[in-house]
């Protein structure tokens, strides 16, 4: 990995942007690591829960529109929808990975950077943060990468159109009025406050962080509060057979933390 850093830590990994020089724009060498990572994500249950992050002072402008040079004699169209579906692939691999994904956001995201952002299930943003749909911005439509998809589940259809017909920025304390941040922290402190959120997460069972955020998949799209009570329910009822469920209610009796082995 050249474009983005991997630091493990117990249960969790951060991922680094580290292209701080161009803003950390997605080039083709980013969007194929970043690809890789989420994909190999799905079978690396070891680690729960990502800090997504970017090094410098933005954390992505947005595509690297100097590095998509024309790559296997393809041209027009045929470029253009493939360089789309490889950036729209890491923002479907990142919901679909069955990890939490929490962004920590300083600076420009623009454009794809703004769409790695929603794609993550929690963000918090510095008071630089600054985001917008840079896509209608360059004579394009501002829905891209997603955009259309989660902006208006994350704040609502009008909020939404505002930002994606018109590509104004969002700054931080907006996004959080309305709901596109869970807070505000210094920018010094944004691994600190994304680490806090995520010890809390790993204090829970493995496999109930997992499935809690396939539910919440399932559920903002499912057709009517029935259907999205019977994915809870059934989820529930499997949970229940599990020995971290039953060493859950034991640490309850016995007031100690619990000790989860993922089984």
């Amino acid at each position: 990995m050249e474009t983005i850093r991997i630091e493990a830590r117990e249960g969790l990994e951060i991922l680094t942007l580290a292209r701080a020089a161009a803003l950390n724009t997605l080039d083709p060498q980013m969007v194929a690591e970043l690809t890789a990572y989420f994909e190999g994500l799905h079978a690396r249950k070891e680690v729960r829960v990502v800090l997504l992050r970017a090094e410098g002072r933005a954390f992505c402008a947005g595509l690297d529109l100097k590095g998509w040079a024309r790559e296997d004699g393809k041209r027009g169209v045929h470029l253009s929808l493939d360089t789309q579906q490889r950036i729209a692939r890491i923002v479907k691999l990142m919901r679909s990975c069955p990890q939490p994904v929490i962004g920590l956001g300083q600076g420009a995201a623009c454009g794809g950077g703004f769409s790695l952002l929603l794609a993550c299930d929690v963000r918090i943003g510095a008071p630089s943060l600054r985001m917008n749909a840079a896509y209608i911005k360059i004579g394009l439509g501002g829905a891209d990468i997603g955009s259309s998809y989660l902006l208006p589940r994350l704040v609502g259809l009008s909020v939404a159109s505002e930002l994606l017909l018109t590509g104004r920025f969002i700054d931080a304390d907006r996004a959080l009025r309305v709901g596109l941040l869970s807070e505000i922290v210094a920018e010094e402190a944004l691994l600190d406050a994304g680490l806090a959120l995520a010890a809390d997460m790993l204090a829970t069972a493995p496999m109930g962080l997992r499935m809690t955020k396939d539910a919440l998949n399932l559920a903002i799209d499912a057709p009517s509060i029935e259907a999205a009570m019977a994915v809870e329910d059934r989820q529930q009822v499997m949970m229940t057979t599990t020995a971290d469920h039953r060493e859950a209610v034991a640490a309850f009796l016995e007031k100690r933390a619990p000790r989860f082995e993922d089984r």
